[in-house]
């Protein structure tokens, strides 16, 4: 099928721009001006060829309002690929392109091992390819028929961030000799080039393929204790079966692996497999299919190891899910007389055990378990250390990283290291310096970032602020120091005074008084991960929606620990129980809420903050021992921190020479820390109305600007406040 074809068009000689737009990053898009467009005959999400000193293809869309005529804006990935370096010459034409019938490619071991085919070519749908082309996951999301909201959810789930900085390689198309695009009905595959082609139908998809190692036991970091039973395990059920037998024991062999999503469970298990037969069956695809469909795959892949090797179902909840269908039974019937016969094991991940099937953890079928659990400080640092083993490297301080990657698994710091590695590679083609990654590069990819286990709630721009940064309150940053990161610090100072450090802390003050800026300053001192959420969001009028919202934060702090769960107008989630008129979502919430704090499952490493400024509104059993025990005061501003928040506030706003910031802080009594910003925005806003050409804001503009900001303290609430706590 061809999609384009106009080669009668002349070419056009442009300058080769880097497109910074955040939005069109490795998407494989060019963007010209509309008047090149139409010099050259193109429709926005046409073919057009790129010729540098390579030539390759892409989609080609109109670039925004004000761009030079001249100019080419490729996207990073899209440059590379022309081999071009920015502010060179390409020639720019339509291209004749064909829909694909197959699409290999290569990536990294990671990235084979965990995304699906179908989720693959949902990923590259509408791309154009060709051979030799870098070319990343990140869906084209733009233009017409290029929705893929559901790959990007496969993505997310199966692989983490890492997919969206994943590089691959187009090793082969058909047809051959010319770019092609991807097509719904086209058949994309890893690497070995043999590919599965698309479902013609339901039955015809997931086909199960036999996998082989491409991690060794070798490369195995920080889990060498699941790793030495996984192998003694299938030692024993499969290559020493008759020694079993003599002491009466079965063979039988079925193992659960559970642990965050991306920390290297599915890895684990093939390292461990290794020379074995091995099928591998992704849970999500088969779970997709029809309930007919998913037991005929399941049925041949068993048939496919004749009797002998392992079977490994990865994501196994999406196979079979907690509330299950009639075909669940069916198929658990044929794992079953799978893990019945001599010489077969079953092993089957999952990052969520409480959303599986409760039959597959049975005696007959999954009787025992492992659990990985996410890497502390020493074991991200060697996990960073096995990841840059063959990376040129400059003066970097790994050990800083892993301290400042809390909540990171194995999959985030490969995004990471190769975040860094394009930044690397960035600096080195402009300046056409030796290829070497630097502490800056690891430092800036971190921004960039973000774990998969803080997916779900919002987190708070930390950046470089700590409480060192904060001016004045001295008592309360060193109330928050002890209650907070103390115990993170010193836990073996707590364990030899016979102490448990304090589970949570109620932050409380007026409005506007910096709150939130503490939490932040507090979070990058302790270099923790912030679980942020207000109050009011947890709530749901559907019976059970709130309480889990309530374990999911829980559980996604302890799976990022050490962290800091940051429960922002937190009267708003516990209220005093009894007193609302919410059909009772409000109580279950406390309950739940209570629960987490001083449950069964003890939170390690995981700190509590509530921040209000109505704390009598909060049900009294919150604030009992044990739970949000300690009550921290942030005061209104006095004189002198007015004088540091006005300097702060001001350090990008032009001040004139009669604007004297520290009479200014004296006469503002009642003003809050956000009151005391706003006079000044509100002063520089007086200056434009002067005169749009104003070069400073004058005392006058502030004076003028006082008049419309008042303060915002009431005496009243502030004292009420203050004697709260006493």
């Amino acid at each position: 099928m061809v999609t384009e074809s106009r080669s009668t068009t002349p070419e056009l000689v442009l300058t080769a721009r880097l497109n910074t737009s955040a939005a069109d990053a490795r998407r494989g898009v060019v963007r010209l001006h509309p008047e090149v467009l139409a010099a050259l005959g193109l429709r926005e999400w046409d073919a057009v060829s790129l010729i540098g000193s390579r030539r390759t293809a892409a989609v080609v869309a109109a670039a925004p309002e004000g761009s030079p005529q001249g100019t080419a804006l490729l996207d990073d990935v899209t440059l590379s690929n022309t081999g071009l370096r920015e502010n060179a010459s390409v020639a720019v034409g339509p291209a004749t392109v064909y829909g694909a019938r197959t699409v290999t490619v290569t990536g990294s071991a990671l990235a084979t091992g965990s995304i699906s085919d179908a989720t693959l070519r949902q990923a590259l749908l509408g791309k154009v390819l060709t051979v030799g082309d870098t070319v990343s996951l990140l869906p084209r999301d733009l233009g017409p028929g290029t929705s893929s909201t559901s790959a990007t959810q496969a993505l997310s789930r199966t692989f983490g961030v890492a997919w969206t900085t994943e590089l691959l390689t187009v090793s082969a198309v058909d047809p051959s000799g010319g770019p092609v695009s991807v097509q719904p009905n086209s058949a994309v595959g890893w690497g070995s080039g043999t590919v599965t082609a698309a479902p013609a139908s339901s039955s015809h998809a997931a086909t199960p393929r036999t996998a082989a190692p491409r991690v060794g036991v070798a490369d195995l970091v920080g889990v060498s204790v699941q790793q030495s039973k996984l192998t003694e395990w299938l030692r024993l059920a499969l290559d020493e079966s008759e020694l079993l037998a003599t002491l009466g024991a079965s063979p039988h062999l079925g193992v659960l692996i559970t642990g965050p999503g991306g920390v290297g469970k599915a890895t684990l298990a093939r390292a461990v497999v290794g020379d074995r037969a091995c099928v591998v069956l992704d849970g999500p695809s088969i779970g997709a299919l029809e309930a007919s469909a998913r037991v005929e795959r399941v049925t041949a892949a068993v048939d496919e190891l004749s009797g002998s090797g392992v079977l490994l179902i990865t994501d196994v909840d999406a196979l079979l899910p907690s509330d299950p269908e009639p075909a669940s039974t069916f198929v658990l019937d044929v794992l079953r007389r799978a893990v019945d016969t001599p010489g077969l094991a079953l092993i089957a991940t999952t990052a969520h055990p409480e959303g599986t099937d409760p039959r597959l953890r049975g005696q007959d079928l999954c009787d025992r378990e492992l659990t990985l659990t996410l890497p502390d400080a020493a074991g991200r640092k060697g996990l960073l250390e096995h990841l840059l083993r063959k990376v040129p490297q400059g003066d970097v301080d790994l050990g800083e990283i892993a301290s400042r990657t809390p909540g990171f698994v194995v999959a985030d710091l490969a995004a990471l290291t190769r975040e860094a590695a394009l930044r690397a590679a960035a600096r080195a083609s402009n300046d056409s310096a030796t290829a070497s990654l630097t502490q800056d590069d690891l430092v800036g990819a971190l921004q960039v970032i973000r774990p998969l286990s803080r997916s779900g709630s919002e987190e708070l721009a930390i950046g470089s602020l700590t409480l060192d940064d904060v001016g004045d309150m001295v008592e309360t940053k060193q109330a928050l120091t002890e209650a907070v990161l103390w115990p993170l610090r010193h836990p073996d100072s707590f364990a030899r005074l016979g102490i448990e450090p304090p589970r949570g802390v109620l932050l409380y003050g007026p409005p506007g008084c910096g709150k939130t800026f503490l939490v932040r300053a507090l979070a990058s001192s302790g270099q923790l991960s912030v679980h942020s959420v207000k109050g009011a969001e947890l709530m749901d009028k559907w019976v059970g929606s709130s309480e889990k919202a309530v374990r999911e934060l829980f559980q996604r702090a302890r799976d990022s620990a050490p962290s800091l769960i940051f429960l922002d107008e937190v009267d708003a989630l516990v209220p005093r129980r009894g007193q609302s008129s919410d059909s009772g979502v409000g109580d279950r919430v406390v309950a739940a809420l209570l629960t987490e704090l001083d449950g069964v499952e003890p939170l390690r490493d995981v700190v509590v903050l509530g921040a209000t400024n109505r704390p009598d509104l909060i049900d009294p059993a919150l604030l009992r021992p044990g739970r949000l025990e300690r009550l921290v005061f942030v005061p209104p501003p006095d004189s002198d921190a007015r004088v540091a928040i006005l300097k702060a506030s001001g350090k990008s706003i032009p001040l004139a020479s009669d604007v004297d910031l520290e009479s200014l802080a004296r006469d503002l009594d009642g003003y809050s820390a956000a009151d005391c910003a706003a006079l000044l925005r509100e002063a520089a806003l007086t200056a434009m109305r002067r005169s749009m050409d104003a070069a400073d804001v004058t005392a006058a503009d502030v004076a003028a600007a006082r008049a419309t900001v008042k303060p915002s303290l009431d005496p009243e609430q502030v004292a009420h406040l203050e004697a709260y706590g006493s």
